[in-house]
């Protein structure tokens, strides 16, 4: 099963044409979800690295491969667990085949689309990063979104006190390189967005 039997999460409608059997490699059997839809069993190389699982095999190339050593972050994923808590993984690093049984997000999977696949509507942290004009060249903003949502979601489950926003949010975005913007306005737009959503602070003060 390739890319052109699959679209999770609206990826590219170009199917690309990965490596599916060669006698020099070796192939293993991969399953997860994606952005709510199922992938897979499909076989892959055993080695490669996620972000070309996502590339080459599904059509997701939103996460962008910036450093390939886990410094920039700009490939980063969303892995949920089934405990309702998530995190990033930077899978330009990461093997695809660790991610086997897993449920992911990409940034492809954020925004609400109609039956055809157009996007209609944006996810209240990619609407922020636009009101503020957060990014310039965008190489770095698909990490930027999935680090954001994983703190507005972890907030939604324990709530923080006012005084711990700004901390808070340096700590989510810290690891992040923009080449950009001096990550100014990253900053301000989740600032924005966590001191305007009901819920996300327990205090005023």
């Amino acid at each position: 099963m390739t890319a052109a039997s699959q679209n999770p999460g609206q990826g590219s409608t170009l199917a690309p044409t990965p490596v599916t059997d060669h006698p020099l490699i070796r192939m293993k059997a991969i399953s997860l979800t994606i952005n709510g839809s199922s992938t897979g069993p499909m076989q892959v190389p055993e080695g490669l690295m996620m972000v070309d699982f996502l590339h080459e095999y599904v059509g997701l190339t939103g996460s962008r491969l910036g450093c390939g050593q886990g410094v920039c972050h700009a490939c980063v994923i969303i892995v949920d667990h089934a405990d309702g808590t998530s995190e990033e993984v930077r899978t330009c690093i990461t093997g695809a085949h660790f991610f086997d049984g897993k449920t992911v997000r990409t940034v492809e999977g954020h925004a609400k689309r109609n039956e055809a696949g157009d996007v209609v509507e944006v996810s209240p942290i990619q609407q922020k990063f636009l009101e503020h004009f957060s990014f310039q060249c965008g190489y770095c903003t698909p990490g930027f979104v999935n680090a954001a949502t994983v703190l507005i979601e972890r907030l939604k489950r324990q709530p923080i006190a006012r005084r711990a926003v700004e901390q808070e949010i340096t700590a989510a975005l810290d690891d992040h390189i923009c080449r950009c913007t001096g990550y100014v306005r990253y900053y301000e737009a989740v600032k924005d967005l966590v001191l305007n959503t009901p819920g996300l602070v327990k205090d005023s003060v």
